[in-house]
């Protein structure tokens, strides 16, 4: 059972922790991001990662990687050309269109985040990307940077004519967070939010196929209650978006034993990151990752110092 209390209170300092994220998206002078999308295909559907900010957390043995040496996790990053002293996670949600259907995967930090995020309308805006036209929006799980974006600043709904798709555990969940508490999550406003898209959610039980033959949800155990993956399309075009079952293209990957604070289940959550990883490297899985670098579409793959994040080239 996950015991919310073994979460730290990390998205909750997120903006403090992640002023001076200098990533490649980020405008020179504000150091805010900036919008930014790149298409790509599942099969015969139209793909568009979306640039909703960035975030980074430093190397401490508490506020990612738990019960690991500094100086070894420092290595892992170094050693895959990331700075050792601190992790750099992308927020980008995906957006598929599939036949009438626009799907929207997970919606970004919206306001909860500060400056460092909520970018997702301008670069919906910038890809020609229209709120209104989303059909269906599926969430992996109640934490700021993925339903932050739901809400505009007004309380409105972000998305006034999509369904909201969330695991009826994660929906008990998010509803029975109270205010201080949800801060730990990064979520402000809780209980407005949660009335504010409540109309619109249509719970699921896990790994249900929500669209059949386009979405079904897969269960990925440990992030949160009811923390959701779901597979986009069928075949070897597939795409899994993993949702936070990993987060740094290096280390959840290259250690995916490793215990993160971010996970409600610690034990858990390295379980369920040793089998995706040993499973996708194996099927050749593509990938969706809300976290890794931008744009966040690859495989894993295996060599001989066991697995690695390959990216898709798109260019």
């Amino acid at each position: 059972m996950t015991d919310r209390r073994r979460f730290p209170a990390v998205l909750a300092a997120i903006s403090a922790l992640a002023v001076s994220l200098a990533a490649v998206t980020a405008d020179a002078a504000s150091g805010a991001p900036v919008a930014q999308f790149q298409p790509f295909k599942i099969g015969s559907y139209s793909a568009v990662a979306l640039k909703d900010g960035g975030i980074e957390v430093p190397v401490d043995g508490k506020s990612f990687v738990v019960g690991q040496p500094n100086e070894a996790v420092g290595a892992v990053l170094k050693v895959g050309g990331a700075p050792a002293d601190h992790f750099e996670f992308s927020i980008q949600p995906l957006l598929v269109h599939a036949g009438v259907h626009v799907l929207l995967f997970d919606t970004g930090a919206g306001g909860f985040f500060g400056d460092i995020a909520g970018k997702l309308p301008d670069s919906m805006m910038a890809a020609g990307e229209k709120p209104a036209s989303v059909t269906d929006i599926f969430i992996s799980h109640a934490h700021g940077d993925h339903i932050g974006g739901l809400v505009a600043s007004t309380g409105a709904l972000a998305f006034p004519n999509a369904t909201i798709h969330m695991s009826a555990p994660e929906l008990k969940f998010l509803s029975g967070l109270k205010e201080d508490e949800a801060k730990n999550f990064g979520i402000q406003q809780v209980s407005a939010l949660v009335r504010a898209i409540k109309p619109q959610v249509v719970p699921f039980e896990p790994g249900a196929d929500l669209l059949p033959g386009i979405v079904k949800a897969v269960e990925l155990k440990g992030h949160t209650p009811g923390h959701s993956g779901y597979r986009i399309g069928s075949g070897t075009d597939s795409v899994l978006v993993f949702g936070d079952a990993m987060h740094s293209y290096l280390v959840s990957v290259r250690k995916p034993s490793w215990q993160v604070a971010f996970d409600g289940d610690r034990e858990l959550g390295a379980t369920t990151r040793v089998a995706l990883v040993k499973s996708s490297a194996a099927s050749g899985q593509r990938l969706y990752s809300e976290h890794f670098p931008f744009p966040g579409i690859g495989k894993i793959v295996k060599g001989k110092d066991g697995a690695s994040w390959q990216p898709e080239s798109l260019h």
